[in-house]
C-alpha cells in the first residue's frame, strides 16, 4: 500500500499567502488543505484528518491563539503558529495556548518546511497498525490479512473491494 503524504491544514485570512503556501507545500510533497478563517478551519477540521495545522494569529473573528487553544482541548494534532507577532512574549502565549512551534513573518519557505518536518518527526503517525482489527457493527476488517469477517465469518472481497476498504478505513 503506498504511504500517504502528511495532510497539512493552512488557515490563513491572506488569500494570497494560502495559494503560495498550498503551491510550495505541495511541491514539497504535502497534501495541503485550505482554510481563511477559525469558522471555516473548524468546518475542515470536522471533515479531514489533517496531520499538522498552520495557523496565522490574527485573523478576523476568532485569531489563531483562541483557535489554537480550543483545539489544543479537543485533537493533539500538532500546530505551527505563522504570524507577523515576533516578540518573545508573542511567542510564549502562542506556546502556552498549545502551539508546537512558532514562525514568524516574513519567513524562509524552506525553515517552513524544516519546521514542519521536525513536527511531524516528533508526532505519532495516526496511520493504522499493520496488525490491526477494525471493527464495525458485525463485520469486522483484519488488515494484516486483508480479510473482511461477518460474524466471524470470511467474506469474498475482490483486490478492488480490499483497496477500497482500506482506503475508506
Amino acid at each position: 500500500m503506498m504511504e500517504e503524504l502528511p495532510h497539512i491544514l493552512v488557515v490563513d485570512d491572506d488569500r494570497r499567502l494560502r495559494e503560495l503556501l498550498q503551491r510550495y507545500l505541495g511541491e514539497q510533497g504535502f497534501r495541503v488543505t485550505t482554510g481563511e478563517n477559525a469558522e471555516n478551519a473548524r468546518i475542515k477540521l470536522r471533515s479531514f484528518d489533517f496531520d499538522l495545522l498552520v495557523i496565522d494569529i490574527m485573523m478576523p473573528g476568532e485569531d489563531g491563539l483562541a483557535l489554537t487553544k480550543s483545539l489544543r482541548e479537543e485533537t493533539p494534532v500538532p500546530i505551527l503558529l505563522l504570524t507577523a507577532m515576533g516578540e518573545a512574549e508573542d511567542r510564549i502565549q502562542g506556546l502556552e495556548c498549545g502551539a508546537d512551534d512558532y514562525l514568524t513573518k516574513p519567513f524562509e519557505p524552506r525553515e517552513l518546511v524544516l519546521r514542519i518536518n521536525a513536527i511531524l518527526r516528533r508526532t505519532p503517525s495516526a496511520a493504522f497498525d499493520a496488525e490491526a482489527l477494525l471493527s464495525f457493527g458485525r463485520f469486522s476488517f483484519d488488515f494484516a490479512r486483508d480479510e473482511l469477517l461477518f460474524e466471524g465469518n470470511p467474506v469474498h472481497l475482490t483486490t478492488v473491494e480490499t483497496t477500497l476498504l482500506k482506503a475508506l478505513a
